[in-house]
Protein backbone atom coordinates (compact mmCIF):
# COMPACT_ATOMS: atom_id res chain seq x y z
CA UNK A 1 0.00 0.00 0.00
CA UNK A 2 1.21 3.25 -0.78
CA UNK A 3 0.78 6.75 1.38
CA UNK A 4 0.13 10.20 -0.90
CA UNK A 5 3.27 11.43 -0.14
CA UNK A 6 7.01 11.20 -1.35
CA UNK A 7 8.80 9.01 1.49
CA UNK A 8 12.23 10.35 0.90
CA UNK A 9 10.99 13.32 1.46
CA UNK A 10 9.76 12.53 4.82
CA UNK A 11 13.08 10.39 5.88
CA UNK A 12 14.44 14.03 5.04
CA UNK A 13 12.04 15.50 7.03
CA UNK A 14 11.60 18.43 4.04
CA UNK A 15 7.44 18.44 4.59
CA UNK A 16 6.72 17.53 7.75
CA UNK A 17 7.69 19.12 11.17
CA UNK A 18 9.29 16.67 13.63
CA UNK A 19 6.52 17.28 15.86
CA UNK A 20 4.86 14.59 13.61
CA UNK A 21 7.69 12.35 13.17
CA UNK A 22 8.96 9.34 15.52
CA UNK A 23 12.21 6.98 14.15
CA UNK A 24 11.84 3.35 15.64
CA UNK A 25 15.03 1.35 14.93
CA UNK A 26 13.31 -1.79 16.36
CA UNK A 27 10.15 -3.00 17.46
CA UNK A 28 8.72 -1.59 21.18
CA UNK A 29 5.37 -2.39 21.05
CA UNK A 30 4.31 -0.18 24.23
CA UNK A 31 6.09 2.87 22.90
CA UNK A 32 4.23 2.72 19.80
CA UNK A 33 1.23 1.88 21.11
CA UNK A 34 1.79 5.41 22.92
CA UNK A 35 2.37 7.14 20.22
CA UNK A 36 0.00 6.04 17.94
CA UNK A 37 -2.82 7.10 20.61
CA UNK A 38 -0.88 10.45 21.06
CA UNK A 39 -1.23 11.13 17.05
CA UNK A 40 -5.07 9.72 17.07
CA UNK A 41 -5.50 12.73 20.05
CA UNK A 42 -3.82 15.31 17.88
CA UNK A 43 -3.56 18.29 20.42
CA UNK A 44 -2.51 20.20 17.96
CA UNK A 45 -4.97 19.83 15.51
CA UNK A 46 -1.44 19.12 13.25
CA UNK A 47 -2.82 15.98 11.73
CA UNK A 48 -1.61 13.41 13.41
CA UNK A 49 1.86 12.01 12.51
CA UNK A 50 4.00 9.21 10.90
CA UNK A 51 5.77 6.39 12.72
CA UNK A 52 8.99 4.65 11.35
CA UNK A 53 9.70 1.29 11.82
CA UNK A 54 13.51 -0.19 10.87
CA UNK A 55 15.36 3.66 11.03
CA UNK A 56 17.45 4.38 13.56
CA UNK A 57 17.61 8.45 14.36
CA UNK A 58 20.37 9.84 16.24
CA UNK A 59 19.55 13.54 17.78
CA UNK A 60 16.00 13.51 16.35
CA UNK A 61 17.53 12.93 12.70
CA UNK A 62 17.01 9.78 10.93
CA UNK A 63 20.11 7.72 9.90
CA UNK A 64 20.40 6.61 6.67
CA UNK A 65 20.71 3.92 4.84
CA UNK A 66 18.38 2.37 7.23
CA UNK A 67 18.87 -0.58 9.24
CA UNK A 68 15.69 -1.80 7.67
CA UNK A 69 13.47 -4.89 9.03
CA UNK A 70 13.98 -8.45 7.21
CA UNK A 71 11.34 -9.16 4.81
CA UNK A 72 9.92 -12.08 7.14
CA UNK A 73 9.02 -9.36 9.92
CA UNK A 74 7.27 -6.89 7.53
CA UNK A 75 3.83 -9.36 7.58
CA UNK A 76 4.06 -10.36 10.98
CA UNK A 77 4.54 -6.22 12.21
CA UNK A 78 1.41 -5.51 10.54
CA UNK A 79 -0.98 -7.79 12.80
CA UNK A 80 0.77 -6.71 15.16
CA UNK A 81 -0.30 -3.15 14.53
CA UNK A 82 -4.01 -4.29 14.10
CA UNK A 83 -3.42 -5.66 17.78
CA UNK A 84 -2.43 -2.51 18.98
CA UNK A 85 -5.55 -0.91 17.33
CA UNK A 86 -7.72 -3.05 19.55
CA UNK A 87 -6.10 -1.81 22.69
CA UNK A 88 -6.81 1.65 22.16
CA UNK A 89 -10.16 3.32 23.38
CA UNK A 90 -12.01 3.83 21.70
CA UNK A 91 -10.06 1.35 18.56
CA UNK A 92 -7.84 3.12 16.27
CA UNK A 93 -6.02 2.08 13.75
CA UNK A 94 -2.81 3.42 11.37
CA UNK A 95 -2.38 3.29 7.77
CA UNK A 96 0.53 1.37 7.62
CA UNK A 97 2.58 1.06 4.66
CA UNK A 98 5.54 -1.16 3.70
CA UNK A 99 8.07 0.74 1.51
CA UNK A 100 11.89 -0.25 0.16
CA UNK A 101 14.70 2.15 1.03
CA UNK A 102 18.36 1.43 -0.29
CA UNK A 103 17.72 -1.96 -0.49
CA UNK A 104 16.04 -2.34 3.25
CA UNK A 105 12.12 -2.96 4.25
CA UNK A 106 10.45 -0.28 6.45
CA UNK A 107 7.46 -0.13 7.61
CA UNK A 108 5.30 3.94 7.58
CA UNK A 109 2.58 4.08 10.17
CA UNK A 110 0.33 6.95 8.50
CA UNK A 111 -1.46 7.81 12.16
CA UNK A 112 -4.16 10.37 11.13
CA UNK A 113 -5.79 12.44 13.59
CA UNK A 114 -8.55 11.04 15.09
CA UNK A 115 -12.63 11.48 14.34
CA UNK A 116 -13.54 10.11 17.69
CA UNK A 117 -10.89 11.97 20.26
CA UNK A 118 -10.16 11.21 23.01
CA UNK A 119 -8.39 8.04 22.66
CA UNK A 120 -6.31 6.48 25.10
CA UNK A 121 -4.15 3.43 25.86
CA UNK A 122 -2.88 0.96 28.76
CA UNK A 123 -0.15 2.48 30.75
CA UNK A 124 1.28 -1.08 30.67
CA UNK A 125 0.94 -4.22 27.89
CA UNK A 126 1.70 -6.32 30.87
CA UNK A 127 -1.22 -8.99 32.06
CA UNK A 128 -1.27 -7.23 35.14
CA UNK A 129 -2.01 -3.63 34.02
CA UNK A 130 -5.62 -2.34 34.03
CA UNK A 131 -4.63 1.29 34.24
CA UNK A 132 -5.78 3.54 30.73
CA UNK A 133 -4.01 6.85 30.46
CA UNK A 134 -4.10 10.22 27.43
CA UNK A 135 -1.19 10.78 25.54
CA UNK A 136 -0.11 13.58 23.78
CA UNK A 137 2.63 14.90 21.90
CA UNK A 138 4.76 17.56 23.39
CA UNK A 139 7.37 18.54 20.94
CA UNK A 140 9.39 15.86 19.38
CA UNK A 141 8.12 13.80 22.71
CA UNK A 142 5.06 10.96 23.36
CA UNK A 143 3.98 12.09 26.75
CA UNK A 144 1.04 11.39 29.39
CA UNK A 145 -1.71 14.18 29.76
CA UNK A 146 -1.35 16.02 32.62
CA UNK A 147 -4.82 17.48 34.28
CA UNK A 148 -4.83 20.66 32.85
CA UNK A 149 -3.95 18.94 29.28
CA UNK A 150 -6.67 16.58 30.06
CA UNK A 151 -9.32 18.90 30.27
CA UNK A 152 -8.57 20.97 27.16
CA UNK A 153 -8.76 17.25 25.22
CA UNK A 154 -11.99 16.79 26.69
CA UNK A 155 -13.30 20.40 25.26
CA UNK A 156 -11.90 19.16 21.75
CA UNK A 157 -13.38 15.78 22.13
CA UNK A 158 -16.44 17.07 20.06
CA UNK A 159 -14.61 19.34 17.42
CA UNK A 160 -13.02 18.06 14.78
CA UNK A 161 -11.49 20.61 12.65
CA UNK A 162 -13.51 22.02 9.54
CA UNK A 163 -11.61 20.73 6.82
CA UNK A 164 -11.37 17.19 8.35
CA UNK A 165 -15.33 16.90 8.40
CA UNK A 166 -17.17 14.95 6.18
CA UNK A 167 -19.51 16.84 4.24
CA UNK A 168 -22.67 15.27 3.82
CA UNK A 169 -24.39 17.66 0.92
CA UNK A 170 -21.37 16.37 -1.46
CA UNK A 171 -20.55 12.72 -3.31
CA UNK A 172 -17.37 11.30 -3.98
CA UNK A 173 -18.12 12.19 -8.05
CA UNK A 174 -17.61 15.33 -6.96
CA UNK A 175 -13.96 14.59 -6.14
CA UNK A 176 -11.60 15.40 -9.79
CA UNK A 177 -9.61 12.29 -10.30
CA UNK A 178 -7.12 14.61 -12.65
CA UNK A 179 -6.78 16.94 -9.76
CA UNK A 180 -5.99 14.43 -7.80
CA UNK A 181 -3.45 12.65 -9.71
CA UNK A 182 -2.27 16.25 -10.82
CA UNK A 183 -1.03 16.52 -6.90
CA UNK A 184 0.40 12.96 -6.95
CA UNK A 185 2.36 13.41 -9.13
CA UNK A 186 3.49 16.64 -8.38
CA UNK A 187 4.38 15.86 -4.34
CA UNK A 188 6.23 12.53 -6.25
CA UNK A 189 3.93 10.01 -4.43
CA UNK A 190 4.46 6.28 -4.89
CA UNK A 191 0.32 6.39 -5.73
CA UNK A 192 0.54 8.15 -8.59
CA UNK A 193 0.95 5.24 -10.60
CA UNK A 194 -1.27 3.36 -8.32
CA UNK A 195 -4.05 6.12 -9.15
CA UNK A 196 -4.31 5.14 -12.58
CA UNK A 197 -6.08 1.79 -12.22
CA UNK A 198 -7.28 1.92 -8.41
CA UNK A 199 -10.37 2.15 -7.67
CA UNK A 200 -11.25 5.74 -7.09
CA UNK A 201 -13.40 4.64 -3.58
CA UNK A 202 -10.38 2.87 -2.10
CA UNK A 203 -8.13 5.96 -3.65
CA UNK A 204 -9.73 8.66 -1.89
CA UNK A 205 -9.66 6.64 1.48
CA UNK A 206 -6.36 6.51 1.08
CA UNK A 207 -5.48 10.02 0.95
CA UNK A 208 -8.05 10.56 3.64
CA UNK A 209 -9.71 12.78 1.58
CA UNK A 210 -13.22 10.71 2.04
CA UNK A 211 -15.27 8.51 4.88
CA UNK A 212 -18.09 6.99 5.70
CA UNK A 213 -19.74 3.64 5.65
CA UNK A 214 -19.71 1.26 2.99
CA UNK A 215 -22.87 2.09 2.05
CA UNK A 216 -22.21 5.93 2.13
CA UNK A 217 -19.22 6.61 1.37
CA UNK A 218 -18.37 11.04 1.46
CA UNK A 219 -16.00 13.40 0.26
CA UNK A 220 -14.16 15.12 3.37
CA UNK A 221 -14.00 19.19 2.91
CA UNK A 222 -10.31 19.46 2.22
CA UNK A 223 -10.99 17.15 -0.57
CA UNK A 224 -13.36 19.45 -2.23
CA UNK A 225 -10.95 22.36 -1.30
CA UNK A 226 -8.05 20.98 -3.72
CA UNK A 227 -9.95 18.61 -5.85
CA UNK A 228 -12.74 20.35 -7.06
CA UNK A 229 -12.73 22.91 -9.70
CA UNK A 230 -15.06 25.11 -7.45
CA UNK A 231 -14.76 24.78 -3.84
CA UNK A 232 -16.87 27.97 -3.62
CA UNK A 233 -19.85 25.66 -4.67
CA UNK A 234 -19.41 24.11 -1.18
CA UNK A 235 -17.76 26.98 0.61
CA UNK A 236 -18.81 30.65 -0.28
CA UNK A 237 -15.87 32.90 -0.87
CA UNK A 238 -13.49 30.21 -0.73
CA UNK A 239 -11.20 33.18 -3.12
CA UNK A 240 -8.78 35.85 -2.74
CA UNK A 241 -9.89 39.51 -4.05
CA UNK A 242 -6.91 41.47 -5.36
CA UNK A 243 -7.99 45.31 -4.99
CA UNK A 244 -5.33 47.62 -6.68
CA UNK A 245 -5.46 51.46 -5.24
CA UNK A 246 -3.29 53.38 -7.42
CA UNK A 247 -3.88 56.65 -6.04
CA UNK A 248 -4.49 55.25 -2.34
CA UNK A 249 -7.62 54.63 -0.64
CA UNK A 250 -9.08 58.38 -0.94
CA UNK A 251 -8.44 58.05 -4.85
CA UNK A 252 -11.31 58.15 -7.36
CA UNK A 253 -10.43 54.49 -8.78
CA UNK A 254 -9.46 51.12 -8.43
CA UNK A 255 -9.22 47.33 -9.94
CA UNK A 256 -10.73 44.31 -8.94
CA UNK A 257 -9.19 40.97 -9.93
CA UNK A 258 -10.88 37.98 -8.26
CA UNK A 259 -9.12 34.61 -8.18
CA UNK A 260 -11.11 31.50 -7.76
CA UNK A 261 -10.60 27.09 -7.68
CA UNK A 262 -8.67 24.71 -6.16
CA UNK A 263 -6.81 26.54 -2.88
CA UNK A 264 -3.14 25.17 -4.82
CA UNK A 265 -4.34 26.98 -7.76
CA UNK A 266 -5.64 30.27 -6.24
CA UNK A 267 -2.09 30.48 -4.60
CA UNK A 268 -0.28 29.63 -7.63
CA UNK A 269 -2.46 32.62 -9.37
CA UNK A 270 -2.32 35.30 -7.39
CA UNK A 271 1.40 34.87 -7.07
CA UNK A 272 1.62 34.86 -11.00
CA UNK A 273 -0.27 38.42 -10.30
CA UNK A 274 2.10 39.68 -7.83
CA UNK A 275 4.72 38.67 -9.33
CA UNK A 276 3.75 40.57 -12.99
CA UNK A 277 1.96 43.34 -11.77
CA UNK A 278 3.53 44.19 -8.38
CA UNK A 279 7.03 43.21 -7.67
CA UNK A 280 9.44 45.93 -9.34
CA UNK A 281 13.19 45.81 -8.94
CA UNK A 282 15.40 48.92 -8.31
CA UNK A 283 19.47 48.72 -9.58
CA UNK A 284 21.88 51.50 -8.08
CA UNK A 285 25.13 51.84 -9.83
CA UNK A 286 28.17 53.26 -8.42
CA UNK A 287 31.12 55.02 -10.15
CA UNK A 288 33.69 53.68 -7.39
CA UNK A 289 32.92 50.08 -7.00
CA UNK A 290 31.68 47.16 -9.59
CA UNK A 291 28.84 46.10 -7.15
CA UNK A 292 25.14 47.35 -7.85
CA UNK A 293 22.88 47.57 -4.98
CA UNK A 294 19.62 45.82 -6.05
CA UNK A 295 16.32 46.25 -4.15
CA UNK A 296 12.82 45.28 -4.82
CA UNK A 297 10.00 47.03 -3.33
CA UNK A 298 8.30 44.06 -1.48
CA UNK A 299 10.40 40.86 -1.36
CA UNK A 300 8.37 38.08 -3.45
CA UNK A 301 9.19 34.88 -0.98
CA UNK A 302 7.77 37.48 1.65
CA UNK A 303 4.53 37.89 0.31
CA UNK A 304 4.41 34.45 -1.36
CA UNK A 305 4.66 33.27 2.53
CA UNK A 306 1.65 35.65 3.94
CA UNK A 307 -0.57 34.76 1.05
CA UNK A 308 -0.09 30.95 1.45
CA UNK A 309 -0.20 31.22 5.66
CA UNK A 310 -3.56 33.76 4.82
CA UNK A 311 -5.36 30.07 2.61
CA UNK A 312 -4.02 28.10 5.75
CA UNK A 313 -5.22 29.77 8.53
CA UNK A 314 -8.66 31.43 7.51
CA UNK A 315 -12.12 30.42 8.70
CA UNK A 316 -13.55 28.91 5.85
CA UNK A 317 -17.10 28.74 7.81
CA UNK A 318 -16.65 32.25 7.71
CA UNK A 319 -18.02 33.92 3.74
CA UNK A 320 -15.85 36.38 3.74
CA UNK A 321 -12.69 36.10 0.92
CA UNK A 322 -8.86 36.86 1.39
CA UNK A 323 -8.38 40.30 0.41
CA UNK A 324 -5.34 42.02 -1.00
CA UNK A 325 -5.09 45.40 -1.07
CA UNK A 326 -2.22 47.66 -3.35
CA UNK A 327 -1.69 51.11 -2.51
CA UNK A 328 1.03 53.01 -3.64
CA UNK A 329 3.42 52.73 -0.28
CA UNK A 330 2.20 49.37 1.17
CA UNK A 331 0.57 45.64 0.76
CA UNK A 332 -1.65 44.56 2.99
CA UNK A 333 -3.34 41.27 3.28
CA UNK A 334 -6.50 40.68 5.34
CA UNK A 335 -8.44 37.41 6.62
CA UNK A 336 -10.80 35.86 8.57
CA UNK A 337 -10.63 35.55 11.91
CA UNK A 338 -7.82 36.30 13.88
CA UNK A 339 -5.07 34.70 14.80
CA UNK A 340 -5.83 31.78 17.55
CA UNK A 341 -6.11 33.45 21.44
CA UNK A 342 -3.21 31.59 22.49
CA UNK A 343 -1.09 34.36 20.70
CA UNK A 344 -0.94 37.32 22.83
CA UNK A 345 -0.55 40.94 21.66
CA UNK A 346 2.98 41.07 22.70
CA UNK A 347 3.66 37.90 20.83
CA UNK A 348 2.15 40.22 17.51
CA UNK A 349 4.75 42.43 18.22
CA UNK A 350 7.70 40.55 18.65
CA UNK A 351 6.54 37.92 15.56
CA UNK A 352 6.38 35.11 17.59
CA UNK A 353 3.27 33.19 16.03
CA UNK A 354 3.80 29.90 18.12
CA UNK A 355 0.08 28.46 17.98
CA UNK A 356 -1.10 26.27 20.38
CA UNK A 357 -3.38 24.71 18.10
CA UNK A 358 -4.05 25.12 13.98
CA UNK A 359 -7.42 26.04 12.35
CA UNK A 360 -6.78 23.98 9.10
CA UNK A 361 -4.78 20.36 10.70
CA UNK A 362 -5.37 19.01 6.78
CA UNK A 363 -4.96 22.03 4.31
CA UNK A 364 -1.76 22.81 6.19
CA UNK A 365 -0.23 19.25 5.28
CA UNK A 366 -1.41 19.58 1.73
CA UNK A 367 0.49 22.94 1.02
CA UNK A 368 3.43 21.86 2.80
CA UNK A 369 3.70 18.53 0.80
CA UNK A 370 3.27 21.19 -2.00
CA UNK A 371 5.92 23.17 -0.48
CA UNK A 372 3.89 26.08 -0.55
CA UNK A 373 4.25 26.55 3.62
CA UNK A 374 6.77 26.24 5.67
CA UNK A 375 7.19 24.24 8.71
CA UNK A 376 5.85 25.00 11.78
CA UNK A 377 6.93 28.25 13.45
CA UNK A 378 9.11 28.79 10.81
CA UNK A 379 7.51 30.84 8.32
CA UNK A 380 7.74 34.16 10.38
CA UNK A 381 11.37 33.82 10.57
CA UNK A 382 11.34 32.86 7.17
CA UNK A 383 9.90 36.38 6.39
CA UNK A 384 12.15 38.57 8.74
CA UNK A 385 15.19 37.10 7.44
CA UNK A 386 14.13 37.92 3.41
CA UNK A 387 12.96 41.33 4.59
CA UNK A 388 16.27 42.29 6.36
CA UNK A 389 17.89 40.82 3.29
CA UNK A 390 16.43 43.24 1.04
CA UNK A 391 16.13 46.05 3.58
CA UNK A 392 12.38 46.38 4.00
CA UNK A 393 10.87 47.79 7.06
CA UNK A 394 9.69 44.95 9.25
CA UNK A 395 6.04 44.22 8.49
CA UNK A 396 3.11 44.93 10.92
CA UNK A 397 0.26 42.69 12.31
CA UNK A 398 -3.55 43.76 13.08
CA UNK A 399 -6.43 42.24 14.95
CA UNK A 400 -8.82 43.65 17.19
CA UNK A 401 -9.72 41.94 20.43
CA UNK A 402 -12.40 39.58 19.59
CA UNK A 403 -9.54 38.54 16.80
CA UNK A 404 -12.23 38.71 14.26
CA UNK A 405 -9.92 39.32 11.57
CA UNK A 406 -6.06 39.60 11.17
CA UNK A 407 -4.44 42.18 8.83
CA UNK A 408 -0.56 42.03 7.65
CA UNK A 409 0.78 44.77 6.43
CA UNK A 410 4.72 45.03 4.47
CA UNK A 411 5.61 48.71 3.68
CA UNK A 412 7.50 49.39 0.24
CA UNK A 413 11.15 49.76 0.02
CA UNK A 414 12.80 53.34 1.04
CA UNK A 415 14.28 53.68 -2.33
CA UNK A 416 10.62 53.23 -4.01
CA UNK A 417 9.04 55.52 -1.48
CA UNK A 418 11.36 57.93 -2.65
CA UNK A 419 10.41 57.42 -6.04
CA UNK A 420 6.81 57.61 -5.11
CA UNK A 421 7.60 61.05 -2.92
CA UNK A 422 8.63 62.51 -6.20
CA UNK A 423 5.43 61.04 -8.45
CA UNK A 424 3.37 62.52 -5.80
CA UNK A 425 5.14 65.71 -5.83
CA UNK A 426 4.74 66.08 -9.98
CA UNK A 427 1.26 64.95 -8.94
CA UNK A 428 0.86 67.84 -6.82
CA UNK A 429 2.57 70.52 -9.18
CA UNK A 430 0.08 69.14 -12.07
CA UNK A 431 -3.20 69.21 -10.59
CA UNK A 432 -2.85 71.33 -6.64
CA UNK A 433 -3.15 74.95 -6.71
CA UNK A 434 -0.65 77.05 -5.12
CA UNK A 435 -3.50 78.23 -2.24
CA UNK A 436 -4.00 74.45 -1.48
CA UNK A 437 -0.52 73.76 -1.43
CA UNK A 438 0.57 76.17 1.10
CA UNK A 439 -2.90 75.08 3.43
CA UNK A 440 -0.82 71.72 3.38
CA UNK A 441 1.90 73.20 4.73
CA UNK A 442 0.05 74.63 8.04
CA UNK A 443 -1.91 71.71 8.72
CA UNK A 444 -1.06 69.91 12.23
CA UNK A 445 -3.18 67.35 13.42
CA UNK A 446 -6.82 68.17 13.58
CA UNK A 447 -7.51 71.96 13.73
CA UNK A 448 -10.45 74.32 13.34
CA UNK A 449 -11.25 76.58 10.37
CA UNK A 450 -10.35 79.40 12.36
CA UNK A 451 -7.06 77.81 13.54
CA UNK A 452 -6.41 77.14 9.74
CA UNK A 453 -7.08 80.55 8.83
CA UNK A 454 -4.69 82.16 11.04
CA UNK A 455 -1.77 79.97 10.38
CA UNK A 456 -2.38 81.28 7.00
CA UNK A 457 -1.99 84.69 7.92
CA UNK A 458 -5.88 84.97 6.35
CA UNK A 459 -8.36 87.18 7.68
CA UNK A 460 -11.10 87.24 4.57
CA UNK A 461 -13.54 84.06 5.59
CA UNK A 462 -14.83 83.78 2.16
CA UNK A 463 -11.68 83.58 0.18
CA UNK A 464 -10.57 81.17 2.64
CA UNK A 465 -13.26 78.93 1.94
CA UNK A 466 -13.58 79.14 -2.18
CA UNK A 467 -9.87 79.34 -2.56
CA UNK A 468 -8.42 77.08 0.33
CA UNK A 469 -11.11 75.05 1.74
CA UNK A 470 -13.35 73.98 -0.82
CA UNK A 471 -10.60 72.81 -3.20
CA UNK A 472 -8.82 70.79 -0.89
CA UNK A 473 -11.71 68.97 0.27
CA UNK A 474 -12.24 68.82 -3.80
CA UNK A 475 -8.68 67.57 -4.19
CA UNK A 476 -9.25 64.70 -1.23
CA UNK A 477 -6.53 66.44 1.00
CA UNK A 478 -8.61 67.19 3.44
CA UNK A 479 -11.37 65.75 5.34
CA UNK A 480 -13.87 66.60 8.11
CA UNK A 481 -13.70 65.48 11.52
CA UNK A 482 -17.41 65.35 11.85
CA UNK A 483 -18.72 64.80 8.05
CA UNK A 484 -22.40 64.35 8.71
CA UNK A 485 -22.68 67.92 10.23
CA UNK A 486 -20.62 70.17 8.01
CA UNK A 487 -21.83 73.13 9.73
CA UNK A 488 -21.04 71.66 13.53
CA UNK A 489 -19.53 74.20 15.89
CA UNK A 490 -16.94 71.32 16.88
CA UNK A 491 -15.93 70.87 13.23
CA UNK A 492 -12.46 70.38 12.45
CA UNK A 493 -10.56 69.45 9.56
CA UNK A 494 -7.39 67.04 9.20
CA UNK A 495 -5.31 65.48 6.54
CA UNK A 496 -6.34 62.34 4.46
CA UNK A 497 -3.84 59.59 3.86
CA UNK A 498 -3.24 61.22 0.08
CA UNK A 499 -2.68 64.53 2.14
CA UNK A 500 0.01 63.76 4.60
CA UNK A 501 1.76 61.81 1.79
CA UNK A 502 1.55 64.67 0.13
CA UNK A 503 2.62 66.98 2.88
CA UNK A 504 5.95 64.95 3.37
CA UNK A 505 6.65 65.07 0.03
CA UNK A 506 6.29 68.94 -0.21
CA UNK A 507 8.47 69.79 3.38
CA UNK A 508 11.16 66.80 2.00
CA UNK A 509 11.72 69.41 -0.63
CA UNK A 510 11.64 72.26 1.26
CA UNK A 511 14.11 70.40 3.56
CA UNK A 512 16.07 70.11 0.55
Amino acid sequence: MSLPIDIHHLLQARTVEWERLEFKEGWNPEQILHTLCAFANDFHNLGGGYIILGVEETNGRPVLPPKGISPEKIDELQKEVLNLGYRIMPNYHPIISPYKIDGKWILVLWAIGGQNRPYKAPVSLSKENKEFAYYIRKGSSTVRTRPRDEVELFQMASSVPFDGRICQFASLDDLDLGLIREYLRQVQSNLFEESATMNFTELCKKMNIADGSKEIIKPKNVGLMFFHNSPDKFFPETQIDIVNFPKGLEGDSFSETIFKGPLHRIILNTLDYIRSHVIEEQIKKYPDRPEADRHFNYPFTVLEEAICNSIYHRSYEIREPVEIQILPDRIRIKSFPGPDTSIREEDLREFKFLARRYRNRRVGEFLKELEMTEGRGTGIPKMLKELRKNGSPLPQFYTDQDRTFFITEFLIHPEFLKNLKDEVTDEVTDEVTDEVKKLIVVIQGEMTRIEIQKALGLKHQEHFRNKYLVPAIGFKILEMTIPDKPNSRMQKYRLTSRGRSIQKAIMGDKLK
